[in-house]
């Protein structure tokens, strides 16, 4: 994952903090130094890096901590607070405020746009809105046709003109059908370089069209070149707002999130995957947060409320309090699991979770282990399914034939929901907050040493 190693140093420059026995001006310094090891190898801007960790010892060494909060809880929480500053802030979302709303995308050759394109209906289709895109890259061999085969996929609207070469011509004559859009993604063609007829070309597409957003496609394999580049197209085609892709490869990513960030045009989204719901809203304190190891419960939250609907998660709710729990139950969990993302990412979201240091290899293995489940689950009687005390042995063999896994992986998932259960029953009787919070209290003790909640 991008940006997986600068997470890496910053939990382990925190971590020294935490061991030390006493905070002073040699252990600040060791701190900056390696912040700014950390930052630079991860393709940040050099003068930015300057000015962050100079901030931060300013801060360390003059500010004073407030009451019940230790030195150097203080320190982490200024790392915390500056490099959410650093990256832009607040999260700064996109608000559909009419019909259309319209979102062009700009951005060189190989950005990843029209893939991007994509990703934005999907987000915006799962929101209820009514979305479609427009074809304006006259110029990339077959463009129309990608950008054709996307919407497809998703059932997005499409408006395309194979043939035509002028792209405000193509954009007139589908104004009608525009109109009755809620949202609408616009296309537009991409360079080797910033050159003056590109420039030329958008800006006259933004002078008549009118978007209320301009979004520029950065990929995060570019380096310390996406400085420049992000504030060209910010001077000459009105930037609103940035879209950082392959956030998910080896790149290192942090030129392309920071440089945007102080061009006054702010990441908006991040392609983190390359399925079409790989995309996440950018914001700052929650993806520090994951940096940092402290998760990310906003986007979490999200990704659970796109995998089950609100009745559900009521319907699971009440079935929890009155300790009730069976195979069909775990079924419909592990199935939204699966809707919300590999595991590797949901840990990372998870409080405490990323300073757990979980080998990936180990969650990789936990999710081929889920699939067999699954198809375990599926060889299974409705009987069974509603009643897993039944299963026996000849029943465990049954099941391992019609399911093609062994009996072995059978009795591992029969453990794992007597486990579950016994938690859910645990939880039987919490009717209030008060008795939710002993329960936590009880659950805490048992965590790993290191684990906040």
């Amino acid at each position: 994952m991008v940006l997986e190693k600068l997470g890496e140093s910053l939990k382990g420059t925190l971590a020294k903090i935490a061991r030390s026995l006493t905070v002073d001006e040699k252990l600040i310094d060791e701190l900056v130094r390696d912040i700014q090891r950390a930052l630079l190898q991860s393709d940040v801007n050099v003068q930015l890096v300057f000015n962050l960790t100079k901030e931060i010892k300013r801060r360390a060494l003059n500010d004073k901590p407030p009451a019940g909060v230790s030195q150097r809880e203080f320190i982490v929480k200024i790392v915390y607070d500056e490099l959410v500053k650093f990256l832009g802030g607040e999260k700064t979302a996109i608000e559909i405020t009419k019909k259309p709303f319209k979102i062009m995308m700009v951005g060189l050759f190989g950005s990843g746009k029209t893939t991007t394109i994509g990703k934005i209906l999907k987000y915006y289709q799962k929101r209820g809105f009514h979305v479609g895109a427009i074809g304006l890259d006259v110029h990339r061999p077959a463009a129309p046709e990608q950008l054709e085969q996307i919407c497809k996929r998703i059932e997005a609207k499409c408006f395309i003109a194979k043939g035509e070469k002028d792209p405000l011509k193509i954009y007139k004559s589908f104004e009608k059908d525009i109109a009755k859009l809620d949202v609408l993604l616009i296309d537009t063609a991409g360079r080797d370089a910033l050159s003056a007829d590109l420039i030329k070309e958008i800006e006259d597409l933004n002078n008549y069209i009118k978007p209320d957003e301009n979004l520029l496609v950065i990929s995060a394999d570019i380096g310390q070149a996406a400085l420049k580049q992000a504030q060209q197209f910010h001077d000459s085609c009105h930037i609103t707002g940035v879209v950082a892709t392959k956030m998910d490869g080896t790149a290192k990513g942090g030129g392309a999130l920071t440089a945007c960030a102080v061009t006054g045009a702010p990441v908006k989204f991040i392609g983190v995957g390359e399925r079409v719901d790989d995309l996440e809203q950018f914001n700052p304190p929650g993806f520090v947060g994951r940096l940092l190891g402290m998760g990310d419960i906003e986007a979490l939250l999200e990704k659970a409320s796109e995998a089950i609907s609100a009745e559900e998660a009521e319907d699971m709710g009440r079935k929890l309090l009155k300790g009730e729990f069976n195979f069909l139950d775990l079924y419909e969990q592990m199935a939204a699991m699966k809707k919300m993302g590999s595991l590797t990412k949901l840990v990372d979201m998870i409080p405490g979770f990323g300073n757990l240091k979980i080998p990936k290899e180990m969650l990789e293995g936990q999710e081929g282990k889920i699939e067999v489940w699954k198809h375990i689950m599926q060889s299974m009687t409705k009987e069974e399914l509603e009643d897993p005390d039944l299963i026996d042995g000849a029943r465990v063999e049954r099941i391992a034939k019609g399911s093609g896994a062994s009996t072995g992986a059978v009795r591992e998932l029969l453990k794992q929901y007597k486990m579950s259960r016994k938690m859910i029953k645990g939880m039987k009787g919490l009717e209030n907050e008060q008795d939710m919070n002993k329960m936590m209290k009880k659950m805490k003790g048992r965590l790993p040493k290191g684990f906040g909640m």
